[in-house]
């Protein structure tokens, strides 16, 4: 698949395949056109450990998803569209300003319904002197042929697996096909990272190469994560890290929707799926301990460090 700015003529980036005339300005069902909006540039240390480490990873958000999910955290850049409008040249400086600031990557989140504008910027800054590796931090909900056009640029990928079920996924994020898209896009990584030498870390822990997949935990849907589990495990075995994550807060939407979504996720629940995966054979997990659930993992979305001069 060409990844070139001609993808937005009649757009099929996404899995949705909604055919927006994006490069006419048009909004594609993701919320966005061909303008590349960006809304927070800066060191973020909440990721995994071999992801942010110490020094913090160089996180760059993109406004505009293709999901809807109800429980979204991030809904001011996803769902509502905020983020400032740059170039791609500025995208490229963005990065090399993360590399100053001691980044320990380039983390690219929910980056691929603008993939030309990544691609192009990531080709500029490694010709300017990048020399961190590139996460592509996404939902899990890409097409496999974008994420094959990426592999050559994508050192890491931090994929979400959120669901088993069609029927949950079509209910809570607006999409009945995200598992077996998850799956297709999970399948073209593993091909690709095997095809790259397969995982590689720094002697301080640091990922240099692999995969990292992601699974939120929801209240009242454990059967559906211990599926999502035994699916991980199916396709990737012990060549992929996995994230297994307490950290459902109920924002507003679930509030006022009702039911299990609208408070905390049980303890009780949680330690279930997390020796369900042990007991998988998962070697290399990432977990988290109790008091999770608040905003803090969310940064303030306020444009910082997006604002600046282009690549010269």
């Amino acid at each position: 698949m060409d990844l070139d700015f001609n993808a937005y003529t009649q757009c099929e980036l996404c899995p949705r395949r909604c055919h927006a005339r994006r490069g006419e300005g048009r909004a594609g069902l993701c919320g966005a056109s061909s303008t590349l909006r960006v809304a927070r540039s800066a060191l973020h240390f909440w990721e995994e450990p071999p992801i942010s480490g110490e020094s913090g990873s160089g996180a760059i958000f993109f406004a505009g998803c293709p999901l809807r999910c109800v429980f979204c955290q991030n809904h001011e850049i996803s769902q509502e569209g905020f983020g400032l409008e740059v170039t791609t040249r500025r995208l490229a400086q963005m990065m090399l300003e993360l590399q100053g600031q001691g980044a320990l990557n380039i983390n690219l989140v929910t980056p691929l319904h603008f993939a030309p504008h990544v691609r192009e910027a990531v080709l500029l800054a490694r010709e300017a002197g990048l020399a961190l590796p590139i996460v592509c931090n996404t939902s899990g909900y890409e097409r496999r042929e974008v994420v094959e056009a990426m592999s050559d640029i994508v050192d890491i990928w931090l994929t979400d697996f959120k669901y088993a079920s069609p029927e949950l996924s079509g209910s809570l994020s607006a999409v009945a096909d995200y598992p077996q898209v998850a799956e297709e896009g999970l399948r073209a990584m593993l091909a690709s990272l095997r095809q790259a030498g397969g995982r590689k870390m720094a002697e301080d822990g640091r990922m240099l190469k692999g995969i990292i997949v992601r699974h939120l935990v929801l209240p009242s849907h454990v059967e559906d994560s211990l599926s999502v589990l035994a699916k991980v495990w199916e396709i990737c075995g012990n060549e992929v890290d996995l994230s297994v994550m307490n950290q459902y807060t109920p924002n507003e939407a679930c509030i006022k929707r009702g039911g299990p979504l609208a408070g905390p996720l049980d303890p009780d629940d949680y330690e279930l799926v997390l020796d369900y995966a042990d007991a998988l054979g998962f070697e290399h997990m990432w977990w988290q301990q109790g008091g999770t659930v608040s905003e803090s993992f969310v940064p303030a979305f306020d444009a910082t460090g997006v604002e600046g001069p282009d690549l010269s």
